[in-house]
């Protein structure tokens, strides 16, 4: 877990259970794995189960900004790449526009 502030003693707690897990995870023989909760429970993980689908980030999204900003990291977009995605925005909202149309 990556924080912008000094981690607090939820943190701590919540470090202990997922480090726990993990060793009973291992002890059991258990390998390939990763540990997290699930309904409200801790459970092994595959990681291949983790890794199977990749997600992506839009760059020039709103939440990505607030995202940036409540971290007071740099955003290291140049000009050009947030010009173009808005052209991308504008000519799929008109190609869907003239499907509408038609």
């Amino acid at each position: 877990m990556v924080r912008a502030i000094p981690s607090n003693a939820s943190d701590n707690i919540y470090c202990t259970l997922l480090a726990q897990s993990a060793i009973h995870g291992a002890m059991a023989g258990y390998t390939g794995f990763t540990v997290g909760p699930i309904n409200s429970k801790h459970a092994y993980i595959p990681i291949s189960r983790v890794t199977e689908i990749q997600n992506t980030v839009n760059l020039t999204d709103k939440m990505w900004a607030r995202l940036l900003a409540s971290t007071n990291q740099p955003s290291f977009l140049h000009v050009d790449e947030v010009m173009k995605d808005q052209v991308d925005r504008e000519i799929i909202e008109i190609i869907n526009n003239s499907r509408h149309i038609s």
